[in-house]
């Protein structure tokens, strides 16, 4: 008898602890909920807030995004999230319900989901989600994309139909990237968001094209007409394309795979730009192994991933194991179009700085306290400004810093 109760106690005492956990999840979802919408991710880091739960929380992907589509249903359905508090329905039974379950049809789904497995609720849920095949299959086969050249040759067209699926999946990506790009003078107002989603989509293309496993096919060739010793008077001109002008030029070189040919004014080649600011396969691979994933604190992706160079190629910095480090995709725009930092510690660790010098630091904080952000005296601190060589005086005519990098 006593060990009866002594098991009853025990379970009880679970089940207790159960519903406090219960609870103090419904009481976090709430905050996702309004972290979500002040968009509070954006200071640390993150491109989403479920980017951000599974950086500062070590969530998986898949359970950080759930977790945030689950808080989002459960402001429409009072009976589910009461009863999620109360402890009657788990966490996972909680994240699938809330894929099926709508405010009508709450009250009606809601005691069978205490009956029944979470694997129930998700196989149920993905029933009554999935198109049938047939649709699925016509839909598919209807996808394409055109594109074209027009105004002689200046503005370039894209057309395209896909399966609601992928163009989510694009909408999404597009949407994401051109939230996170800074804001360009003059286009602050909502009219500027197409030519914001445009931007992205020259920035995914980019990214595949630099890391393309073919460098020649891959590679965009930019002809440039210059005098050496004269006036920096130069023309562009794209390989198989239309003329760009010079900032276009020298956005390609830091964002894609180009390599620019230079030509006098009689069409002759008198230099040609180098194309070795991306490591080469075995020096990439060394990458990979040694950080593993993304060094952003916290990260740690390993998806869309490439070796930055700590002190940028453009500012003379070395293709070599020490000046690279692997950064995603998303932390590579913070580099580059938000002003964040990067420097190796004498410990081969990688520190990040936000553009105000600080370093950042991932995780929670104890509660009730502030983070502390380890100051620059410690000997890690932003490496300091980086200052352009002057040019040659016997070349003169290399000021602009496009053609000094590229002189024969």
């Amino acid at each position: 008898m006593d060990e009866a109760r002594s098991d009853e106690r025990i379970v009880e005492g679970m089940d207790g602890m159960h519903a406090l956990a219960c609870s103090a999840m419904r009481r976090l979802f709430g905050f996702v909920v309004e972290a979500d919408r002040a968009e509070a991710w954006r200071s640390y880091g993150a491109r989403d807030m479920a980017h951000w739960l599974w950086m500062r929380f070590g969530l998986s992907d898949w359970k950080a995004r759930r977790w945030v589509a689950a808080a989002h249903a459960l402001e429409g359905m009072p009976l589910i999230a009461a009863s999620f508090a109360r402890g009657e329905i788990g966490v996972d039974q909680l994240v699938e319900l809330t894929r099926l379950a709508t405010p009508e049809t709450e009250a009606r789904l809601l005691p069978w989901a205490r009956s029944v497995s979470s694997g129930a609720i998700r196989a149920r849920a993905d029933r009554a989600l999935r198109q049938s095949a047939d649709e699925v299959r016509a839909i598919e086969q209807d996808r394409r994309l055109t594109w074209w050249w027009f105004d002689d040759g200046k503005r370039f067209g894209l057309d395209a139909e896909l399966p609601a699926a992928q163009g989510a999946v694009v909408a999404r990506a597009l949407t994401r990237i051109a939230n996170a790009a800074p804001v360009l003078p003059g286009e602050e107002e909502p009219l500027f968001a197409d030519a914001r989603r445009a931007d992205a989509l020259v920035a995914l293309a980019s990214t595949r094209i630099a890391n393309d496993p073919d460098p020649d096919r891959a590679t965009v060739v930019v002809h440039a007409s210059v005098d050496p010793l004269g006036p920096p008077d130069t023309g562009f001109e794209v390989e198989g394309g239309p003329p760009i002008p010079a900032a276009s030029a020298d956005r390609m070189r830091c964002n894609s795979r180009s390599q620019t040919v230079l030509e006098n004014r009689a069409g002759a080649v008198i230099g040609l730009g180098r194309m070795s600011r991306e490591p080469s396969a075995w020096m990439a691979r060394q990458v990979r192994h040694r950080d593993r994933g993304c060094t952003f604190p916290g990260c740690g992706s390993r998806r869309f991933t490439e070796a930055q160079h700590i002190v940028w190629w453009e500012h003379g910095g070395r293709t070599d194991l020490e000046n690279l480090a692997l950064v995603c995709f998303f932390h590579h725009k913070l580099v580059h179009e938000h002003g964040w930092r990067i420097r190796r510690a004498g410990d081969g660790q990688v520190r990040w700085f936000r553009p105000d010098g600080t370093r950042f630091v991932s995780g929670p904080a104890p509660p009730g306290l502030r983070r502390a952000i380890e100051p620059t005296r410690s000997g890690v601190g932003p490496p300091p400004p980086v200052t352009r060589p002057e040019p040659d005086p016997a070349r003169q005519g290399w000021r602009d810093p496009l053609l000094h990098s590229l002189r024969p």
